[in-house]
This record gives C-alpha cells, structure tokens and sequence, in this order.
C-alpha cells in the first residue's frame, strides 16, 4: 500500500494512504507554498507506518484514573491523539476518538512558515487550518448526502445547498473543525446526524465531537444499536452498542436528546476546550458558544434557533 497523491486544481490536492484520505490546499508565495506541500508530503507517507506500529495501544481505553495518566505511546501523531482524548477520560474514550483530527494538525505543521498565506487539511470533515493576517477561510456546512442531493436536484447550489455557513479569522482562536455523529464514517454512541466543533486545534476538536454527539441520546424503541464489532471486528468500540438506524422521533425526544448533548458540550466549553459546537437531529439545532454575527459560526438559513435545519460535515 503506497500513499498517492493527486493535483485536483491550482490550489488543490488530494492524497490518500490506506485510509487517510486528505484534501489540501495552501495559497502564498508560489515557492514557499511549493516546498511546504513537499515538506508535508515527507511527513504524511510516514504517519501511517507510525500509527499501525501502535494500533494495539491506540484501541485501548484511557484509564478513568489519574493514575493512568501517563503516556506510553511513541509516535508524535499517537501522542497527540492521547493528548486531545485524556480530558474525557471519565468516560470511555481510546486515541483513536482523535485520529483523523490528530493526523490533520501534524501535517499543517509543514504549511507555518513565511510565504505561505493559509492553508487548510481536510481528513475527511476533520479539518486543520494555517491563517496569516488578513486572510479567513469560509466552511460550509451541510446536512447529509441524499439531503444535499435533493437539495442539488432542486437546483440550489453555492451558499443555498448549505444549512450553514462559518467564517474565520485569524483573531479567532481557531485552528480546528471536526464533526461526528451516527451518520459518519465512525461509529456513535448516540443519536446525534451530526455535532461540529471549533476548537483551538482539530485533534482537540475531533475528541470534543466524538464525546458530544455521544451525549446527544435518549431511549425509544426504534433506535436500532448493534455491538461495534459485529460491524467492525477491529472496531476500538468493543461489544458496545453503536447507533445504526434512528427513525422519526418524537419533538420532546429529539429535544432531551439535544440538551443532553449540549449539556456536555456546555460543561467542555466552560473548561476551554471547545470554542463552539453545533448539534444537530432531525431538523433541530442547539449551539453552544460563538452564535451572534460576527463570530465564527453563522446560521446561513434565518429560521428559529431551535428549528435550524441540520448540519452534518464541515468542508472548505
């Protein structure tokens, strides 16, 4: 298996390791942006190795105990997933709840030097971003595929396919995006079609994600829930009961599920690990954190606070 990489267009890149799966972009001087992509792609073909030589440690729990506070793992990107994932430990979490997030922030490590403007890595809506000043990034935010298919087949397109829609700036402590829900391409504890997060770095995000659109959960009969590793054998999840189908839920369902879930992000907000998080299930949303204009999460459809449609993954 051989990492690949693939010019999509002037600004754009795609490249793919096992399941890493990037889009990268920078803008800047033309040779400074130039040997910046190289310098990432020297550290990205080593990121997988490195984290398959310690998959056996990444899929265990974090002991809940300060005791086990110490880390025992080697690689930079596997001790930057453990960092990001210790402050859940009361609950169940593995290094792994920060992998994509963790990878993404070790590779726009190679883009901070001068000439470059901006750049951002996005490892699959796990997004790292570099900003200069007086550049910003927009980040579109959509619900899910078939909606957004819909939406394109009713000739909607730019801003009006999006359910929302953030700006940010380097002023804004913001360098990471992640989103997680049952609806993703991990596995959830709860209900949640999507939860986004912004956060100081995107390892630090894709943990935060994970624990809150866990939260976001209530008991109904037509949830559907099956053992991760009926699912995926080496699932880090075990035997626990993943989300795999929710039907149409009742109002007052959909709204404990959603406070439930806010209270968690509530409670990481409060301690500063998280700037801002959006919940989203079944056309509602809570947010906590940054929500007037002018700071970074914008709601791009005007509709009552509890009745914004949904969002899912975050992409620049």
């Amino acid at each position: 298996m051989s990492a690949t990489r693939t010019r999509l267009d002037a600004a754009r890149w795609h490249w793919q390791h096992g399941p890493i799966d990037l889009i990268l972009g920078a803008d800047g001087e033309p040779s400074a942006v130039q040997a910046a992509y190289e310098a990432c792609w020297t550290r990205f073909v080593g990121v997988l190795p490195e984290l398959v030589g310690e998959l056996e440690l990444l899929r265990q729990a974090l002991p809940s105990q300060a005791a086990g506070s110490e880390c025992g793992l080697k690689g930079e990107v596997a001790r930057r997933m453990w960092r990001a994932c210790f402050p859940h430990r009361a609950r169940y979490i593995t290094p792994m709840a920060a992998v994509a997030g963790s990878v993404a922030d070790e590779l726009i490590a190679a883009f901070a030097r001068p000439g470059v403007a901006r750049a951002f890595i996005n490892n699959g809506g796990d997004i790292a971003l570099h900003l200069t000043e007086g550049q910003q990034y927009r980040v579109g935010v959509f619900a899910d595929l078939a909606d957004l298919a819909e939406r394109s087949g009713a000739r909607l397109t730019g801003e009006q396919a999006l359910d929302a829609n953030l700006t940010l700036e380097p002023g804004l402590p913001i360098r990471g995006i992640a989103t997680s829900g049952w609806r993703g391409r991990s596995f959830s504890l709860g209900i949640a079609d999507s939860v986004t997060v912004l956060a100081c770095n995107a390892a630090t995000a894709d943990a935060a994600a994970t624990m809150i659109a866990n939260a976001v959960d209530c008991d109904y009969a037509g949830i559907v829930r099956r053992p991760a590793s009926s699912l995926k054998d080496d699932s880090d999840l075990g035997n626990m009961p993943v989300t795999v189908e929710v039907p149409r839920l009742p109002p007052p369902l959909i709204d404990l599920a959603l406070t439930r879930g806010a209270e968690a992000a509530q409670r990481l907000h409060e301690r500063g690990l998280i700037e801002s998080a959006a919940l989203f299930l079944q056309g509602r949303v809570r947010v906590v954190g940054m929500t007037r204009q002018g700071d970074a999460l914008l709601t791009h459809r005007a509709q009552p606070p509890t009745e914004a449609p949904c969002s899912k993954y975050a992409a620049c």
